[in-house]
């Protein structure tokens, strides 16, 4: 980057951060100010502060290189959210705030019993933990990659910085953050969307590119076609989608967290109801930068692999090199093919010539059949000669384009972008993990003890989870794409504790010793399924959720019998 990059990047971190230490210097003089911000939040600071935990550096790193290779269709993700923002507004929301409870597990000990309440936390903070280290993986591929430093001492480096910030202000800093970095990720987006569009040949305009995408299969938002092994349709969506949102944003601590801070029931189901409205249409644009970024590499050079730092090494070795860079050199000529025959296709779909139209896309589809088959043969080369390391390319998409292609100023915008999401998202969550730490499982059992006191312990707690992080993260490169890791991630947990909340809310005859087993069985069942079935992740959330609800009325029954 440029002296001009690290002036934009340096000043817009440190204006936020700064900003916000400085407006929540005193939040930690009590227990409810540090974790909860004195419940003192607007609607609008309460949906900004939950968009933001959401939009980590996976968000804006992954998500395009997701649409790149995949298409639109993960949008059908998000599709139950909005119905589950409803759901949870009249519903959840006024039990928490009636309770006046920290944390969404401290309600199930007065439902159910310590031990239910205990295994919901515990469950929380093995998935929680696991995915800070994920979202705190994300930004250090950035600092890697344009800094040339090791991966691991980048994530310790990140780490350690994200520690500080959380510890030092609680809640009300993290928030306050928040709202800045919301802004930044918005203009960033905008700025980057409206680059590609202009990089593109001046006789292809936005119309053009859409149509080039979608004669490639990239635009295919809504699938109809049920199947339990698919991933991403409107069925899976629509059910398993609208389970994992019920689950994240009513019972995760880190989401429900900044709905607690809210003044009152109203504030809270505003800020709700707002991240409903705001959220799909934020995907869809960035699931269309990836859509426009496979456009823009249809007449630009892109590398034969997206993740340089393994390409580069690899290539210098005597064993693979001479392949890889004989592989390359084809790739480069296939390009100039791929080019023409896109132009072509271009020309014919403004002619609207059907025949000319059907010969284009014979065409392009051969390149882009040989162009697939050479980056296949890269991708396990590269996985051959390192091992331990998986070669990621999806990753690394959107990163490529602004290093390579921004001018001198934007590219420290669009990574301020990216770490401004990885701070907002990873302090949420170790904020989060303290909370939970402290309230549900230190608290109990040191009861009495002096407000300072347990907000001492809660900043222990933050370091010992950022340490865990910091530990998980030096894993993470082995990983699938990791929007898709830190979903499934949270599938394989969100339905039992749905489950176990659905119970509590709902079937107020069911007691605390037949929630916990059938919470246990449901856990065990889902990571049974995981390990030994090819079914889609989402699903996990309803089977889950079903097995702890089922489960729950076989016990009571058992034991009335």
């Amino acid at each position: 980057m440029s002296g001009l990059d690290w002036l934009i990047l340096g000043g817009t971190l440190l204006f936020i951060v700064g900003y916000g230490t400085w407006r929540t210097r005193r939040a930690g003089e009590s227990l409810d100010g540090y974790l909860l911000g004195g419940r003192q939040a607007s609607w609008w600071a309460i949906g900004l502060s939950i968009m933001a935990t959401q939009a980590s550096a996976i968000t804006f790193l992954s998500t395009p290189g997701q649409a790149y290779d995949d298409g639109m269709r993960f949008i059908q993700f998000y599709l139950g959210l909005p119905v589950a923002m409803v759901l949870i507004a009249v519903f959840v929301v006024p039990i928490y705030h009636r309770l006046k409870v920290f944390t969404a597990y401290e309600y199930l000990e007065g439902r159910f019993d310590r031990r239910t309440r205990t295994f919901a936390a515990l469950l929380f903070l093995v998935q929680r933990g696991l995915s800070n280290g994920l979202s705190l993986y994300a930004p250090a591929l950035v600092l890697s990659a344009i800094l040339g430093w090791d991966i691991q001492l980048t994530v310790w480096l990140l780490g350690t910085v994200m520690i500080a910030y959380t510890v030092s202000g609680g809640t009300r800093a993290v928030m306050v953050t928040q709202q800045g970095q919301v802004a930044v990720i918005f203009v960033g987006l905008l700025v980057a969307g409206y680059l590609l569009v202009h990089y593109l040949p001046q006789e292809v305009g936005f119309t053009d590119a859409l149509r080039v995408a979608g004669h490639q299969g990239k635009l295919n938002l809504i699938d109809f076609h049920f199947d339990p092994t698919d991933r991403y349709n409107f069925w899976s969506g629509m059910t398993g989608g609208l389970f994992l949102a019920l689950s994240y944003f009513g019972t995760d601590q880190s989401q429900v967290q900044r709905y607690l801070t809210g003044r009152n029931i109203t504030e809270s189901r505003l800020g709700l109801l707002m991240n409903g409205l705001l959220k799909i249409p934020m995907q869809f644009g960035i699931l269309l930068l990836g859509v426009l970024l496979f456009v823009f590499y249809q007449f630009n050079p892109a590398p034969l692999t997206f993740n340089r730092p393994v390409y580069m090494d690899v290539a210098h070795s005597e064993q693979y090199g001479p392949r890889l860079r004989e592989l390359e050199r084809e790739h480069v000529t296939l390009f100039e093919v791929r080019r023409r025959a896109t132009s072509r296709l271009v020309q014919a779909l403004q002619t609207e010539d059907p025949t000319a139209i059907a010969a284009a896309e014979t065409h392009l589809q051969a390149t882009q059949a040989a162009n697939l088959g050479l980056r296949q043969q890269a991708q396990q080369l590269l996985k051959q000669a390192r091992p331990a390391t998986e070669a990621k390319d999806t990753d690394y998409v959107f990163l490529t384009f602004v290093l390579n292609y921004l001018p001198q100023g934007l590219v420290g915008l669009l990574v301020a972008v990216v770490l401004s999401a990885a701070l907002g998202s990873a302090a949420a969550g170790l904020n989060a993990l303290a909370s939970t730490t402290v309230v549900d499982l230190y608290k109990p059992r040191r009861p009495g003890q002096p407000e300072l006191h347990y907000v001492r312990a809660s900043r222990a707690a933050a370091v010992s989870w950022g340490v865990l992080g910091i530990g998980f993260a030096t894993f993470a490169a082995r990983l699938e794409n990791l929007i898709q890791a830190v979903n499934i991630l949270g599938s394989l947990f969100y339905g039992t504790i749905l489950g176990i909340f659905m119970v509590a809310f709902f079937l107020k005859a069911v007691g605390g010793r037949a929630v916990f087993w059938a919470a246990v069985v449901a856990q065990a069942v889902v990571l049974t399924l995981f390990f030994a079935t090819d079914i889609g992740y989402l699903w996990f959330n309803i089977i889950g959720c079903a097995v702890v609800v089922g489960g729950s009325l076989l016990g009571r029954k058992t034991a009335q019998a």
